[in-house]
């Protein structure tokens, strides 16, 4: 069958966007060795062409990234104390309490108590954090591979401070989860299907597409939310470091890409159509937390409805593709191939965000900010 003529199903391997049952089918598994291996084929490009600034944009990123590096062991408080339940109480307050909205009547969590609740908030801290975690390695492994693969030297100059950067996400997320938080989650099976595909496709703009643009873009905005909601300093400001590098990382996938897609034909653009819209829903899916629920004793299947009905869900799950949207606009795939990802993104209810400020903007703000300026914003 052609691409032209894929249909939902094909794409993400059911017909229904919302086919909770399908969604909830996908499982994770651990392997014994603690490793997971994807195998990955494609070209590891030299260039003789070592003119810096050929592409000024990207080499004027480059610059800035040189500026931006801070240190995770010595730059954040770590000797502040995280109160993990009183971080989950607050929380709840500000929004009316526990299940504030909620219809328990005749779900397994109708008879919980405040325990149970506070029990769920703590390890929904531990789940997102570990998600946190294990995207930021995936970032970690596609950015080396963009050093590998991509033409350009400019490119490769900058990938290679992202590299760094991805690192340092990688550790201070991952003491943040050791020494100030309760316990760790495996990685999310949709988060881990996603990573997979982007990291074993040969073609370098996929992994781009897939990590700069889908993976950081949907981070960026789950790290400013998170930053907004929660009580903890030593987070708040690591949280800020990390978007301030997130920023420029997608506005590095918008500036090579929007090179690259200005030459590409229209069925190879609606390729890139159906991985982007792929992507939104394996990162749309994995928000339903199933995991936390296995582990307080619940059945995913029987809150589904119940997470469904949260008078916020919708407003929050489409937020976090504020910054994924405006940014396929800017690289011309929301109405390439007649407008099929517009299409999708209607469908998905995030089209509205269309017209928001695309990450290159966001990034050049932000980067006139000194980033120990930025921490008290």
């Amino acid at each position: 069958m052609t691409t032209e003529m894929k249909q939902t199903e094909e794409i993400i391997g059911r017909a229904e966007i919302d086919d909770y049952e399908a969604i909830l089918s996908v499982v994770g598994t651990e392997e014994p060795d603690g490793r997971h291996v994807v195998h990955s084929e494609y070209d590891s490009i030299f260039t003789w062409d070592y003119e810096k600034g050929a592409r000024p944009k990207l080499n004027k990123l480059y610059e800035k990234a040189k500026k931006a590096q801070w240190n995770g062991e010595t730059d954040l408080p770590w000797d502040t104390a995280v109160d993990q339940e009183k971080l989950v109480m607050e929380e709840a307050a500000a929004t009316g309490g526990f299940a504030a909205g909620f219809d328990l009547s005749g779900t397994p969590v109708e008879r919980w108590t405040e325990k149970e609740w506070l029990t769920f908030g703590v390890e929904s801290q531990n789940w997102t954090l570990s998600q946190f975690l294990h995207g930021e390695q995936g970032a970690l492994i596609c950015t080396a591979k963009i050093v590998e693969s991509v033409p350009w030297i400019d490119a490769k100059y900058y990938a290679s401070t992202q590299v760094m950067d991805e690192a340092r996400h990688v550790e201070v997320f991952g003491k943040y989860l050791d020494e100030k938080l309760s316990g760790h989650y495996p990685v999310n099976a949709h988060l881990r299907m996603l990573l997979d595909d982007i990291i074993a496709d040969s073609r370098w703009d996929l992994t781009y597409l897939g990590m700069q643009i889908m993976v950081e873009g949907l981070a960026l905005a789950a790290f400013g939310f998170m930053h907004q909601m929660t009580g903890d300093p030593l987070l708040k400001q690591l949280l800020r470091y990390v978007m301030a590098d997130e920023a420029r990382h997608v506005a590095f996938g918008v500036l090579s890409l929007q090179e690259y897609y200005e030459g590409l034909s229209a069925s190879e653009l609606r390729e890139r159509q159906e991985f982007a819209f792929e992507a939104a829903v394996r990162m749309r899916d994995r928000f339903l937390q199933q995991e936390v629920w296995e582990r307080m004793g619940i059945d995913p299947k029987q809150v589904v409805p119940l997470v469904h009905q949260a008078p916020d869900r919708a407003a929050f799950q489409a937020l976090l593709f504020s910054k994924i949207v405006p940014n396929c606009k800017k690289l011309g795939l929301l109405d390439a191939a007649d407008g099929w990802l517009r299409t999708k993104f209607t469908e998905l209810g995030v089209i509205e965000f269309e017209s928001w400020v695309d990450t290159s903007e966001e990034y050049d703000a932000m980067a006139a900010t000194p980033p120990t300026e930025r921490l008290a914003s």
